[in-house]
């Protein structure tokens, strides 16, 4: 029963994207079922042999590793601040971001990571479809963040017709950053983090290979990244490190105001109407859950946790299931866990279109006017990557 009600949701999922289209004709089936089947291989490796097991478990323990040099730094500066016992997320979830900020810059400066995200992004265009530019944009999407990404292609992004502008945006919006895995690990299984990173990479190319169908002559095919000014060691780090508290306190602030925003249309409704706002938005997702091979039983409480993350970040909705996780079946869960694993929500709309603006007025104009359509293909995106763990869990 859970094989065909994946293959029905899949078949939905490709159905909406399909639906909202620019252009139904150019839309290339091939390489779409090809990476389909790549997803599905990936995650039954990923979830379900010794060696994803092995493999996770060796990624987990590297960010474990990580958070602990992280919680040297947080606990010299703020030791004493919380009580024994306590785990304050701002110490031990969003701060260790500073430090992994910091690697992510060492290995910028060393040259390693771009030669990485154009080795396997020169792979990807293999696969998808789809151009160099665009393959080199998912994977550093996911190497350097989805604001910082459209700077290493700034000489081309002036240039880019809108329909390739939208899959740009899309890849960011899709993808999660390196820097912030390790908080999601200290929420979520690692093993369904890991998972849905993979995924959601070839689900934001099949997405928008349907909604926004295109092809990249030869003589456009050119991948233009730009390097930054050779800076000193130390110069990068300061860079770095100011970079990833920034994005710690934007995070801390954000969550503070989502938080208790929440809590007061919670309160409100609960009080008018006997039912929670989260209630209600889970009734509306709750068929949504269900396609991706949410058992109807859970399929309330998880679209309550779908719909969150959607108007507020994904963080808001992590923490509201760890609340609840006890709760749900190890099915449930893992397809849960993969769908929150992305950027796909609303004040994303607002951190793109305000990143390319920064880099070329018109283009992020030109992001402003699809904004929606850009969510709507995102979160089509991680409803895709939780259907294709439910057919291996």
């Amino acid at each position: 029963m859970k094989y065909i009600i994946a293959i029905i949701g899949l078949l939905i999922v490709l159905g909406l994207a399909l639906l909202a289209s620019n252009n139904r004709r150019e839309v290339k089936y091939k390489p779409i079922i090809l990476m389909i089947i790549i997803q599905l291989i990936l995650s039954a490796i990923l979830l379900n042999t010794k060696f994803g097991l092995v493999l996770i478990k060796g990624i987990a323990d590297v960010f474990n590793k990580l958070l602990e040099y992280a919680g040297e730094g947080v606990g010299f500066v703020f030791g004493g601040i919380a009580n024994n016992g306590q785990a304050p997320f701002f110490l031990n979830v969003l701060l260790p971001i500073v430090f992994i900020s910091v690697l992510i810059g060492i290995f910028q400066w060393l040259k390693i990571l771009p030669l990485i995200m154009r080795g396997i992004g020169w792979v990807l265009s293999k696969v998808n479809g789809m151009g160099k530019l665009e393959s080199y944009n998912g994977i550093a999407s996911a190497m350097v963040g989805q604001s910082e990404v459209f700077i290493t292609v700034k000489k081309q992004l002036g240039k880019l017709p809108a329909n390739r502008l939208y899959t740009l945006c899309a890849s960011a919006m899709s993808t999660v950053s390196m820097s912030i895995v390790g908080a999601y690990m200290t929420m979520l299984e690692p093993k369904y983090v890991v998972t849905a990173l993979v995924l959601n990479l070839f689900g934001g190319f099949i997405i928008s290979s349907i909604v926004n169908p295109y092809t990249v002559e030869p003589d456009e095919d050119i991948l233009s990244v730009d390097e930054e000014e050779k800076q000193s060691f130390f110069e990068m780090l300061g860079e770095y490190i100011m970079d990833g508290f920034k994005v710690a306190i934007i995070v801390g602030a954000m969550l503070i105001g989502f938080v208790a925003l929440m809590a007061a249309i919670n309160n409100v409704f609960d009080l008018i109407f006997g039912i929670t706002f989260q209630q209600i938005l889970g009734y509306i997702f709750a068929p949504v859950a269900f396609i991706m091979g949410v058992p109807w039983a859970d399929a309330v409480r998880a679209g309550g946790i779908m719909a969150t993350k959607l108007v507020t970040n994904e963080f808001v909705a992590m923490i509201d299931l760890t609340k609840i996780d006890s709760s749900f079946s190890e099915r449930t869960l893992g397809i849960i866990s993969v769908f929150l694993v992305s950027f796909a929500n609303f004040s994303s709309i607002g951190i793109i279109a305000g990143a390319v603006k920064g880099l070329s007025e018109k283009q992020g104009n030109t992001v402003a006017r699809f904004g929606l359509k850009l969510l709507y293909g995102a979160t089509l995106v991680s409803v895709l990557s939780a259907i294709i763990v439910s057919f291996v869990l």
